[in-house]
């Protein structure tokens, strides 16, 4: 005996609402098979699903694409971030920085080792790090570092440091739409079930054969077992 279980992702619970809506609205009042609240419900619930589901996607897909120019932006910033640290390193070495002035970047403790920089969250913190250390540095009299300049690498991590701000919102802007999406889940697999159960219970008096033809024009999914005949 086959059996149903309910859609498991979006994609198939619109299709099993606009399955069982479509046909409800081909049939005459006195052939329904789904009494007037539930299919009013089924109707708005598709609406609004169907218009959830597609701001999702279109976030998602926004976001995705978006963090692709991200990475390459991260990128670009965290070279010149590492060649920043390495040249004031070299300046330590040769004596023209002080070794102690590193506690103004962040770096007295790193053994002259260039920081982990591999996220854009490390690399966020690094670069405000590096960056107000040399503005403190130079401040103070100190001679500026040069290829690259501050001013070079200022500009470079700001491009980065503003693509990052946007990717965040986008980022936020998925998840709460995800968050609608699954919060409308619920009430879409009780209202599908409801209209399964009531086109089952109309169509039971029929044979085996017509009624699984009959349930499935109204969406409803079978499935068999191992073994058993399709």
């Amino acid at each position: 005996m086959p059996y149903r279980r309910l859609p498991n992702t979006d994609l198939a619970r619109i299709r099993a609402l606009k399955t069982a809506v479509q046909k409800s609205s081909g049939e005459e009042f006195r052939q329904s098979l789904i009494d007037n609240k539930t299919l009013s419900e089924a109707e708005t619930l598709l609406l609004l699903f169907e218009r959830k589901c597609k701001q999702y996607r279109q976030y998602y897909e926004i976001w995705v694409k978006a963090g692709k120019q991200l990475q390459l932006k991260a990128k670009n910033a965290r070279i010149y971030l590492s060649h920043f640290i390495q040249v004031l390193y070299m300046c330590v070495i040769r004596s023209e920085i002080k070794s102690e002035q590193l506690a103004l970047y962040g770096l007295e403790n790193h053994n002259l080792i260039v920081p982990e920089l591999t996220s854009n969250e490390l690399l966020l913190i690094w670069g405000k790090k590096v960056l107000q250390g040399e503005e403190l540095r130079t401040a103070k009299g100190g001679v500026p570092i040069f290829n690259p300049s501050l001013a070079k690498v200022k500009v470079i991590f700001s491009i980065f440091e503003e693509e990052y701000a946007k990717q965040t919102v986008r980022h936020q802007n998925t998840l709460r739409a995800l968050k609608e999406v699954e919060a409308l889940r619920e009430d879409v697999d009780r209202v599908i079930c409801n209209i399964w159960n009531q086109v089952e219970k109309y169509n039971e008096k029929n044979t085996l054969e017509d009624r699984l033809r009959k349930n499935r024009e109204y969406g409803i999914i079978y499935y068999y077992r191992k073994g058993e005949k399709s």
